[in-house]
């Protein structure tokens, strides 16, 4: 692969591995005893950031017959090193640590990348990636803007690997059967999704200028990032709330629900219209992101999503605080953070349906690699795209947006009977936590106007929004070209 000038680092170490994570209580794939797998058959696995929800990739690999973890990459040399340590005395044998994750690209004694990097790494590792011919598991969001997503969308259909996104719901067999309930008229005609992120989410600090950790390569950290200053306490994790790295809650956990409000509602583009009201409310702090965020998209059809992210201590609704309310006409099924059981209601409560069982995506995503055939994925990179790509237009009227008393919100969405609905619930949920809404109003943000086959924005705001939809990256780390993925 062109391009990828690195530093090589040590491969030693040490450190714990979190548990493997699939979907529900499935366990990783074992070989029978009919199913003997030689060392030349094993997939060459390498990780790329092992802090976070790298452990489980590490613990979902290592637990698979069919997979060698052989390398981990980290800009942290401290997590890198450790984590080398404990996959050595798990696995056996010596592996590879890099600090840079150009290394990984040009080894070829890797079959398969796995993503687990902040967010802005998504979309640029994994055309780095599939241009070296390696497969790729990328975490959600696949994208830190909509642009570079599409991007990597237009590199894997160029070069033909397999690439799948880390929405494990998708492999849960309760969400399969429900989607599929749902979509035979199950509940009547659903035109309403409404996704629910309500996740507890304190003060990440005050806003100032902090010491990058000794042991992060922090060029090597933000990439294709802005080269700004760390201005938040907590090095690691709390990037989230910041937009140079991350997308917020919407794009955080609220991708998982999105995703399966999306599939639900069979919602193939990006719609036709979405706007958003919110703030950073209850506390100031180094965050940017909103930590109470209300997005209305519409879709052809008359379909719908509200999608409702909550920081807050807050009540659940209808059973769920993780989840996926779908609303119809006879009807409406609940999804919650137990991705391995769904129910469905008629409209005065009573159940319908359970839908049970889970599923591992990491194994899916072996088994699609191992036969060459990207038409297993049960989330191809392509799905992934999209759904990550409506949480970002969800930020886009917010950061677009200018503050308005809750009058004026309550005018604005007057004729939207389940968005007034909606709203009602959210000054009640902030007022419960003490909330001042005269002395920190919310912003609301435009209803922007879409082309959804397209991925942009029309309208007399379009040029506006259109800039949010694309960061073309710095230095050694821009986003290729469509015509050079």
């Amino acid at each position: 692969m062109s391009g990828l000038s690195r530093r090589n680092f040590l491969e030693n170490s040490m450190f714990a591995i979190a548990a493997a994570a699939g979907v529900g209580a499935a366990q990783p794939r074992r070989a029978s005893s009919d199913e003997r797998v030689g060392p030349n058959d094993k997939l060459r696995v390498a990780i790329l950031g092992v802090n976070g929800r790298g452990q489980s990739h590490i613990g979902g690999f290592i637990g698979n017959t069919y997979c060698d973890v052989v390398a981990l990459c980290d800009p942290d040399e401290i997590v890198g090193m450790t984590r080398v340590k404990q996959v050595e005395e798990k696995q056996g044998g010596k592996i590879k640590y890099f600090r840079d994750l150009r290394g990984v690209m040009e080894d070829p004694n890797i079959d398969v990348v796995t993503i687990a990097t902040p967010n802005h790494w998504h979309s640029l590792a994994t055309i780095w990636a599939v241009q070296a011919g390696k497969h790729v598991y990328c975490e959600k969001p696949v994208s830190h803007n909509v642009e570079e997503g599409r991007r990597a969308v237009q590199a894997i259909e160029k070069h033909g690997t397999i690439v799948q996104c880390g929405t494990q719901s998708r492999s849960s067999k309760a969400h399969q059967e429900a989607v599929q309930f749902l979509r035979s008229g199950g509940i009547g005609d659903v035109t309403l999704a409404r996704g629910l992120c309500y996740k507890r989410r304190p003060s990440i600090g005050p806003r100032g200028n902090y010491d990058v950790p000794a042991n992060v390569d922090y060029n090597i950290y933000l990439g294709p990032a802005a080269a700004e200053p760390l201005t938040r306490p907590r090095f690691h994790y709390d990037w989230h709330w910041q937009w140079n790295c991350g997308n917020g809650d919407l794009g955080n956990q609220g991708i998982h629900q999105m995703d399966i409000a999306r599939w639900g509602i069979d919602a193939d583009d990006l719609g036709e219209r979405v706007v958003t009201y919110g703030g950073r409310l209850g506390y100031e702090d180094a965050g940017e992101t909103a930590n109470t965020e209300i997005s209305i998209y519409d879709f052809s059809g008359g379909r719908r999503i509200i999608f409702e992210t909550r920081g807050l201590e807050t009540d659940d609704y209808r059973g769920a605080k993780i989840g996926v309310v779908f609303h119809g006409t006879k009807g409406y099924v609940v999804s919650t953070s137990d991705y391995s059981n769904v129910t469905a209601f008629d409209p005065d409560g009573n159940v319908l349906k359970k839908f049970e069982g889970g599923g591992n995506h990491f194994d899916n995503f072996v088994d699609a690699v191992r036969a060459k055939d990207a038409s297993l994925l049960n989330c191809p990179f392509a799905e992934g795209h999209l759904s990550s790509a409506l949480c970002h237009l969800g930020n886009i009227s917010y950061r677009l947006g200018e503050q308005r008393s809750v009058a004026e919100i309550r005018e604005a969405l007057a004729k939207d009977a389940d968005a007034a609905e909606t709203i009602g619930r959210t000054v009640d949920h902030l007022k419960a936590n003490q909330v001042n809404l005269d002395q920190t109003p919310m912003t609301l943000g435009p209803v922007l106007t879409l082309n959804g086959r397209e991925e942009k924005f029309t309208g007399s705001l379009s040029d506006q929004a259109n800039a949010f939809t694309f960061r073309e990256g710095r230095g050694d780390f821009k986003i290729p070209s469509a015509a050079n993925v």
